[in-house]
């Protein structure tokens, strides 16, 4: 999950460059072989992104069938004690929690008890516009509610207490304070609200705690062993540190044991680069789901502007033909994303959230890397707008 800068929270994760690579380094179909040469040329371009950016450290995963595996951590984990990152720690994942959400919901759509089109208003009382507001509207950002990590009297909450526990109605409370952006589907806006609602259909119509369904029919089924759906703010060992400047006052501050219930359905799971790199494929290949469903779930509409460049389906984009989500929240930033052309995985998970240049710190990873290994599909979002406004991340 994503604030925005020192006055609202904004959105949980859709949302430098390093000298271009020769074209010959990939085709428009393809990953490269993971050679010695491409290897090195990774490491060179993300130990420059970590100077430039200043994020404390980073580990990445690139893989694909036939293609090798490049997997590294750079830079430190704890900025009091030195410690190095490594790739096997747990790192908090902001908004990629909304891909397992929905995905939950998706398979209570696959086992009948709820439609797409259904009415909010069905299943949660009290919902502005809830008569109108369909499931399909809320996966694909495009209810109109309000956010309610946008809302001044939340980012006042959050930073005055880090430590203390959100339910989900204080959560839509914030959020209901304010009218409706836009009717039903008239636009794309970027709202963690929407997610704390479908949580809590999922555990209506699932009959179950959101945590104890998500871990039971898809953390389980997979082997994500290393994939938690937080309570409180308990974080395994061993960990990174995360630091944030998204603070009462501004200064940069070691967040790693905030509590993350603000974030819940939205943003609130911890995860490591081994699980990650086996839920790009499963979210992007549709394992848990019908085909019918999946094909639903991928089919994107624009997301900033027209351009399709940058679309959003079900809880999931496709930004230049990579598909998954990114994740931010305070001290942590994380991108998973899959290129089906060539069955490619990429991980990328830092212990900051503090923006470089105007943009998510994922974001400027993302970019460096694939523009060395696949120079037809950067990964690649233009900088938000100069006012405050919800970013897919």
């Amino acid at each position: 999950m994503r604030y925005s800068r020192m006055r609202a929270l904004v959105a949980v994760a859709v949302l430098l460059v390093v000298q271009a690579p020769a074209a010959a380094l990939a085709s428009a179909r393809d990953l490269p072989e993971l050679t010695p040469a491409v290897t090195a040329r990774l490491d060179s371009v993300i130990r420059q992104t970590l100077r430039e950016t200043g994020v404390p450290g980073v580990i990445v995963g690139l893989s694909a069938p036939g293609k090798g595996s490049y997997v590294r951590a750079f830079g430190v984990a704890d900025k009091a004690t030195g410690a190095a990152m490594k790739p096997d720690l747990f790192m908090r994942i902001g908004s990629e929690t909304k891909t397992f959400t929905v995905t939950a919901l998706l398979q209570l759509v696959d086992q009948g008890k709820a439609g797409l089109d259904d009415p909010i208003g069905r299943y949660i009382d009290g919902v502005p516009n809830g008569d109108r507001i369909t499931l399909r509207q809320l996966a694909g950002m495009r209810s109109g509610l309000f956010n309610y990590s946008e809302d001044p009297g939340f980012f006042k909450a959050l930073t005055g207490d880090p430590d203390r526990p959100f339910t989900p109605e204080e959560l839509l409370a914030f959020a209901f304070k304010h009218p409706p952006m836009f009717a039903p589907g008239a636009e794309f806006y970027y709202s963690n609200t929407n997610l704390i609602l479908l949580g809590l259909v999922v555990e209506k119509l699932g009959e179950l705690p959101l945590d104890e369904f998500i871990s039971r029919h898809i953390l389980k089924p997979e082997h994500l062993d290393r994939t938690v759906f937080p309570t409180d703010a308990a974080f395994p060992a061993p960990h990174a540190h995360g630091y944030t400047n998204q603070t009462a006052s501004g200064d940069v501050e070691d967040s790693t044991d905030w509590n993350p219930s603000w974030g819940w359905a939205a943003g609130a799971m911890i995860s490591d680069l081994d699980d990650l790199r086996t839920w790009a494929r499963v979210l992007a290949t549709g394992a848990l789901l019908t085909p019918e469903t999946q094909a639903q779930r991928l089919t994107m509409q624009p997301a900033l502007g027209t351009s399709m460049k940058m679309a959003y389906g079900l809880g999931i984009f496709n930004i230049e033909g990579w598909i998954g989500h990114n994740g931010s929240l305070p001290g942590y930033g994380s991108l998973t994303i899959y290129l089906p052309e060539s069955q490619a995985t990429l991980v990328v998970l830092l212990n900051t959230d503090i923006a470089y240049q105007g943009q998510e710190p994922s974001t400027v990873f993302g970019r460096a890397i694939t523009e060395v290994v696949t120079p037809d599909h950067v990964y690649d979002l233009p900088k938000p707008p100069a006012t405050p406004s919800p970013s897919p991340s």
